[in-house]
């Protein structure tokens, strides 16, 4: 069987083709390495996942100047604030005044349109819609991906270093055996019921609601298009809520605050759960891991897919040193520079999602906590700055 594959060989082999694979492709061919990058999925799928997508500084730029696409500026919406709803009022966190940075409202999915696009205009071998991929010989100097391309015919791939890049159910994290890893895990005992309207934006910018009924973030995708979450139990079936009981759940919550959603048909009901996790080291051999494949953050932060990208920034950077001196040195380097922002993020996302939601078995004394909690952070220049520059995104480099 393996005779009847094609074989081959390539500087990096990149099982994911996502945003943090594509951006490490692009980001190696920038520095002259080459890399073939496999997904499961094909591409018309992955573009028609829709999920949110609010991107640091860091990552806007990132996007614009390494030449990927300036649609971000033109197509994406900057937001110079958000608002923290609780105690029966509005508290604007003003970006630019405690920081001097923004965020830009810019969709995950376009993210990767542009990622895409650009891989192709710059001739990146990138294969969608393989199946049977596997990954092998991780401690030799010749690792191996092995995988059948849509067309059905078979490949392996030697490569100098392997990179898992391919989501929170990774099959490269899987072959880190028990021993040379460890996992850190907090799962939460609720979850957001998210939802897509056709309607105008009920506010400029986002909200983040706290009520004694729960959880409720108020977004936004375009002009006629908005999303909305809330939160819920974990076990919540979309099939229970109807339109109507969403809307009547949603302006209940933000309307103890002071605020009134412009309502319109949902066109899309969706429960997400939510968890933390991170795996050490972030690499294995000549294997190293990005993104969701090494951790996971809950979504209140806004992190997930700007600490993606904050990973291959580095790696890519420690893979052509790696290249350079033919070892495995700049792996252990990547990992300790990563895992210093991974647990950054880990530490802000934990303390939003926990500020912010009502825990199942609250008592009015958790829920006055809470709302003296945001009465602190709100009225403090400090603590204003601190969830600035969190949200915003730390510095490059720090």
């Amino acid at each position: 069987m393996t005779s009847s594959r094609i074989h081959s060989r390539t500087q990096i082999g990149i099982v994911g083709a996502g945003p943090a694979g594509l951006m490490l492709s692009h980001l190696l061919a920038r520095t002259g390495i080459d890399s073939v990058a496999v997904d499961l999925r094909s591409r018309r799928e992955i573009e028609e996942t829709h999920r949110a997508g609010i991107l640091e500084q860091n990552s806007v730029d990132l996007l614009v100047d390494t030449g990927v696409s300036g649609r971000v500026h033109r197509d994406g919406y900057r937001h110079d604030g958000i608002e923290l709803a609780f105690g029966g009022g509005s508290h604007r966190i003003d970006f630019g005044h405690l920081v001097s940075a923004s965020t830009q409202l810019y969709p995950q999915t376009d993210v990767f349109i542009d990622l895409a696009d650009a891989r192709e205009r710059d001739g990146g071998d990138v294969r969608f819609g393989v199946t049977d991929v596997s990954v092998d010989d991780l401690v030799s100097d010749s690792p191996v991906l092995r995988f059948t391309d849509a067309a059905g015919v078979g490949h392996e791939v030697r490569a100098d270093f392997l990179v898992g890049a391919d989501g929170s159910r990774s099959l490269c994290r899987r072959q880190v055996p028990e021993a040379a890893r460890t996992q850190y895990f907090r799962e939460y005992p609720f979850a957001w019921f998210g939802i897509l309207t056709e309607a105008p934006p009920s506010a400029p910018e986002l909200i983040y609601n706290h009520s004694p009924r729960g959880f409720a973030l108020i977004s936004r995708r375009t002009e006629t298009l908005q999303r909305m979450y809330f939160q819920c139990d974990p076990a919540e079936s979309v099939d229970d809520w109807s339109d109507d009981r969403i809307w009547d759940e949603l302006q209940s919550r933000v309307g103890a605050n002071g605020h009134r959603l412009k309502e319109g048909p949902i066109t899309s009901k969706t429960v997400l759960p939510f968890r933390s996790f991170v795996q050490e080291p972030m690499h294995h051999g000549r294997l190293a891991l990005a993104g969701d494949a090494a951790h996971t953050v809950p979504p209140t932060g806004a992190k997930g897919l700007n600490l993606a990208l904050a990973d291959v920034r580095i790696l890519a950077e420690e893979l052509e040193r790696a290249i350079a001196g033919g070892d495995t040195a700049p792996l252990t380097t990547y990992s300790e520079r990563a895992l210093r922002r991974v647990w950054k993020a880990q530490h802000f996302s934990y303390w939003m999602t926990t500020m912010l939601h009502t825990l199942p078995d609250a008592i009015p004394f958790d829920v006055r906590r809470q709302e003296g909690e945001l009465a602190a952070v709100t009225g403090s220049a400090a603590g204003s700055t601190y969830l600035a520059e969190a949200y915003t995104g730390w510095p490059q480099g720090r």
